[in-house]
């Protein structure tokens, strides 16, 4: 199996490179006219030639983005017949990997991917004479003026802007800037070697607090690899949980219909009219192709839909910094509803075996419990040998027998496939 919950992502490697010219060429059999960029990762040139070795064999048109942030891939593939994104995300910089996107910004289905590995297996080329070629391409700038055609981020807020040396330095401090703001720019050089690690949690971003004291900025915005994700710090210095931004977005967008994961809390479900999804933002993704107003994950994917299906850091960035602008953010987020969450994880090989003794039909989808004070969730991990297991109560003891309930279902499942 080459996808997990996000495209394929693996350790840089013979393997990974190898890979390349398969799902090149598989994804070229029925997409002819391909958007194709790179994070900022230092195995970005070699992959990007590896996957378009696959495509320009398969006779693809392939236009080149260079280092971009895979929401503008998505973007730019809404004038092509497929998006290909040379990514690991918030991974660390040692591994790499590809995204594909269809044409409406949202990743390849459950279906697409199959067909991709089943194609992967016996790759058809093209004959020397429908060979395909490849152009270079701004596919920053079309993102960048489509989100300042919806927000403003004005004079009056100071943003402090994080991207961790990836790829979203291209283009967030620049949207956040466009209207007058002033942007206070920290590790937005697109270097490939990461500063922090890239996953926007509070403990990779200790700096910022003590950085909108020192500089009395309205908030911080935090961007990881591939700029699909964004994490923020409110006026007060404190980091926003992915749970509280979910609510807030919802709030200030006056979304309705909300999709989310199995895994958020379940204070989102007094703000909106809820509908969950597996773990992944594509699971997401294809749920508002048909339902909603906006969606997200707790990890800090955000999904616009009326901008597109494919979570946009940048984007949620300058919303954030709007919202900034028009309100007390400490003060709507303390208003909030809060529950206790708690998680827990098991490191093994046997993520599979374990999720299938437990009786999940899809391992990273994962088996959920819940009760009127609260739920757990325990999912294998599709990036990481490990089972994690999430609980939520509506007290911190409901949270902690909930827990403790889920790590011990999990601990006895391990023991049987030992």
């Amino acid at each position: 199996m080459l996808f997990g919950s996000s495209g394929i992502r693996k350790l840089y490697s013979q393997e990974l490179l190898s890979l390349g010219p398969l799902v090149g060429a598989a994804v070229a059999v029925d997409a002819k006219r391909v958007v194709l960029a790179t994070d900022s990762r230092t195995s970005r040139s070699t992959l990007k030639d590896a996957i378009l070795s696959g495509l320009l064999s398969g006779g693809a048109e392939v236009r080149f983005g260079g280092i971009a942030p895979t929401p503008s891939v998505a973007l730019a593939a809404g004038n092509a017949d497929a998006g290909v994104m040379i990514t690991a995300s918030h991974n660390p910089e040692n591994y790499n990997g590809y995204k594909l996107f269809r044409p409406d910004g949202s990743s390849y289905t459950l279906a697409q991917q199959a067909e991709i590995e089943e194609r992967a297996a016996s790759p058809v080329y093209a004959a020397w004479d429908k060979q395909g070629s490849v152009t270079p391409a701004d596919i920053i700038t079309p993102h960048k003026e489509k989100i300042l055609a919806d927000i403003t981020v004005p004079e009056s807020v100071k943003v402090i802007v994080d991207c961790g040396n990836g790829a979203g330095g291209r283009i967030t401090p620049v949207v956040l800037g466009a209207d007058g703001a002033l942007v206070i720019p920290v590790n937005c050089d697109a270097s490939g070697k990461f500063a922090r690690p890239s996953e926007p949690l509070e403990k990779n971003l200790l700096h910022i607090p003590a950085l909108i004291k020192k500089t009395g900025s309205s908030c911080a915005v935090v961007n990881d690899g591939d700029a699909d994700r964004m994490m923020a710090f409110d006026n007060r210095g404190r980091y926003v949980d992915g749970d509280q931004l979910l609510a807030l977005f919802a709030k200030y967008l006056d979304a309705k219909q909300v999709v989310t994961t199995v895994d958020a809390s379940m204070a989102i479900e007094e703000v909106a009219d809820v509908r969950r999804t597996p773990v992944g933002d594509s699971f997401v993704s294809e749920e508002l192709l048909s339902w909603g107003t906006f969606g997200g994950e707790p990890s800090g994917s955000w999904i616009f839909p009326k901008h597109s299906l494919c979570p946009d850091g940048p984007y949620a960035a300058a919303l954030f910094a709007e919202i900034s602008s028009e309100w007390d953010v400490a003060e709507e987020l303390d208003a909030l509803p809060k529950y206790t969450i708690l998680r827990d994880a098991v490191m093994t090989p046997h993520g599979k075996e374990i999720m299938h003794q437990l009786g999940a039909e899809n391992p990273t989808d994962g088996i959920r419990f819940s009760d009127e004070n609260g739920w757990y969730l325990i999912r294998a991990s599709g990036t990481e040998p490990k089972v994690r297991c999430t609980a939520e109560g509506r007290t911190k003891e409901d949270a902690k027998r909930m827990l403790e309930a889920g790590m011990s279902a999990l601990k006895n499942a391990e023991k049987e496939v030992q």
